[in-house]
Parts: C-alpha cells; sequence; structure tokens
C-alpha cells in the first residue's frame, strides 16, 4: 500500500493530520497497572450465565427497547433525583464528544483545569472549539482565582470538573466547587461534573445536583469493572439533557453492551466487594510507596495513584523491564515532573509492583 496521495490529504484537516492518536501501550505478558481498569474478572459461574444471555440475544436486529430497562437500571444505581433524566453514551468519551458537538455555537469554548483527562481537550478540538486550561495549583488543588478570572473572561459553553481528578487522584474543595459552579451559571454555561472513579471516592456531586439546573453528572461503568463494555451515562435536568440527546446517534449502545451493564448491575455486590478490596489495597499502596526513599505518593481518591520520583523515565523503563507496565505522566503538563500513574491491582499485582519498584528507583 502505497502513501496517501497529496491531493487527498488536502482533504484531511491539516489540524488532524498535526495531531497524534490517543497512545495505548502494549500490554502482552505484562502487570497491566497503566489504564485504571478493575484487575477483577467475572468468577467463572458468572461468566457462564453472561455467556448464555449473550448467546441467546437478537443479533439481527438493532437495538430495542430494553436500552431503556438499562437506563432505569442506571438510575436507581445512581440515586438519581426526580425531574432528571439519564443519557447513554458508548463510554464517557462519546458522551464528551457528543457534548462538544451539541454545544458547537459562534465562539463556544470549553474550559477545565490542568493536568485533566485528556478527551476535554481533544473533544474541543475535533469539534473546532477553543480550549481554554487552567493550571491547578503546585499540589494539585483547584486554583480558585484563576478558575473564576478564566471564567469571566471566556466565558465557556462547558468547564468540566472531574471529580475525582485524573491523574491526580484528587477531590477538590467543596466549597471552590460550588463557586466555580456558580460563576458558570452566572455567565450562562454548563458544568460537566466527571465521576468517572466515583466507586472509589468518599464523596459524590449527585446529593448536590438538584440545587443547579446547569450542572450535568457523567459517569462510567469502566471503572466499575467494565471497561471493555464502554458504557458512559449523564444525568442531568430533564430538558437540558433532552436536548444534548438530540446530537446522539440513535443505537449507539449495543444489544450487547446493554446486556452485560444489566446483567452487571444485577450483581452489583461482586463488584462493590471488588471495589471494597481496591479500596483497602490503595490504601495499603499509599502507605508501602510513603516508605520507598524519594518516592511522593499524592492521596487519591480513584483507583490510581500519582507519585512524584526522582527520575521518572528511568523508573517507567525499569518496571516495563520488569514486566509491570504504568503510565509515565511526567511530560503531560509541567505540574506532573517526574510523576508516574500507578493503576492500584489486585494484591499480587501490587506486591509485583513495589518489589519492581524497588529495583528500579
Amino acid at each position: 500500500m502505497s502513501n496517501v496521495s497529496p491531493q487527498l490529504m488536502q482533504r484531511i484537516r491539516q489540524d488532524v493530520q498535526s495531531m497524534h492518536a490517543y497512545a495505548i501501550q502494549d500490554s502482552v505478558g505484562m502487570v497491566k497497572l497503566d489504564a485504571m481498569e478493575n484487575p477483577h474478572r467475572l468468577p467463572a459461574d458468572l461468566q457462564k450465565s453472561l455467556g448464555e444471555r449473550l448467546g441467546a440475544l437478537a443479533l439481527n436486529r438493532y437495538p430495542d427497547g430494553r436500552v431503556n430497562d438499562l437506563r432505569h437500571a442506571l438510575t436507581s444505581y445512581a440515586g438519581m433525583p426526580e425531574g432528571f433524566d439519564i443519557m447513554l453514551g458508548n463510554g464517557s468519551d462519546e458522551l464528551i464528544s457528543l457534548l462538544a458537538m451539541a454545544c458547537d455555537v459562534p465562539g463556544a469554548s470549553i474550559l477545565s483545569p490542568l493536568p485533566g483527562f485528556v478527551m476535554y481537550a481533544m473533544s474541543a478540538q475535533l469539534q473546532g472549539l477553543a480550549f481554554h486550561g487552567v493550571p491547578l495549583t503546585a499540589d494539585f488543588e483547584l486554583d480558585e482565582a484563576a478558575m473564576l478570572a478564566a471564567i469571566a473572561e471566556h466565558k465557556p459553553s462547558i468547564v468540566y470538573l472531574a471529580y475525582p481528578n485524573n491523574p491526580t487522584g484528587n477531590l477538590w474543595s467543596d466549597d471552590t466547587i460550588e463557586k466555580i459552579v456558580q460563576a458558570q451559571g452566572a455567565q450562562g454555561g454548563l458544568v460537566v461534573m466527571d465521576e468517572a472513579y466515583q466507586p472509589f471516592a468518599s464523596k459524590s456531586y449527585m446529593d448536590r445536583i438538584t440545587r443547579h439546573s446547569h450542572v450535568l453528572l457523567m459517569r462510567t461503568l469502566s471503572k466499575f469493572g467494565l471497561a471493555g463494555v464502554r458504557l458512559g451515562y449523564m444525568v442531568g435536568p430533564k430538558a437540558l439533557v433532552a436536548e444534548i440527546d438530540k446530537v446522539r446517534p440513535p443505537y449507539n449502545i449495543s444489544v450487547l453492551n446493554y446486556e452485560c451493564a444489566l446483567f452487571a448491575l444485577e450483581h452489583a455486590e461482586v463488584f462493590a466487594a471488588q471495589a471494597k478490596e481496591l479500596r483497602e489495597q490503595r490504601a495499603r499502596l499509599l502507605k508501602e510507596l510513603a516508605a520507598l526513599p524519594g518516592v511522593q505518593p499524592f492521596p487519591s481518591e480513584a483507583n490510581m495513584i500519582l507519585a512524584r520520583v526522582p527520575d521518572a523515565a528511568k523508573t517507567f523503563e525499569g518496571l516495563k523491564s520488569h514486566k509491570v507496565l504504568i503510565k509515565n505522566v511526567s511530560k503531560m503538563h509541567p505540574l506532573l515532573a517526574n510523576c508516574l500513574r500507578l493503576t492500584v491491582g489486585t494484591a499480587a499485582e501490587n506486591d509485583q509492583l513495589l518489589a519492581a519498584l524497588k529495583v528500579s528507583l
């Protein structure tokens, strides 16, 4: 296959040509601690009953009303308030893209603290919207004054707040969040609270969401334990969700995806036990990492830990040579200098991580 002809390349957006695709690391034969996945697979008996259920589905038909059963199941699982509605996405990534599409009016922009989840900026760029990143403080707190000044200056259509934040893992001050939410509402913009790591966090914004008519709350089943199923959901005031839902492709959730998700919610206690174990492992890792010379782990409310080491590149490669794969985030943002992001794994995986770290530092 020859290269794409120059004439054809002219038909592809210049900014897209200069972009880098989202990089996914090769993890074959590795202890995989790079992508905040739940390390636990379904128990064998559940694998068997799920297989039977999926095998019986009408794959020859488009998705049907059964998707509404999943919407109702998620509504009750998430404790969605009265007068609110729920919208499903093929992972949160699709919801983030659809929000950018729905809010693409002249002069629109998206604003978020940095370092943060890369898809907020990427969705803006792909939709041709301006993106404004506001640096966090050195200890990864929201810079309240800078956030409020940026909202006043740019009047963004959407402000994204990840709660807890990726890759820093922390929950921000409730007071600061409230001031940002109010300032964004006062200038007529949307706030999206992204709770991707909610199963591991001590708090949720769900109990405060009814105070506002301009806040959407987004979650995913990826961290719950279904990263391979690609299912995100967003709740918000009915009328607001109805507008954004108009840009959603009609059959965006496959029958396999929604049946897997329904099955998982029927066995929510299995996943709750896994999340509890991961929270316990996180506490253990934080303690053991802090005891290693030159390692500074940061507080986390997610299933990952951000840690600063003397030499991130050297430690990353050392871990890799010991078949432990993590994420080197040290070049993502100046605030992340020499930082590595470690997913919380099983007890055995964490043993391997710590042993490999000791020799790689």
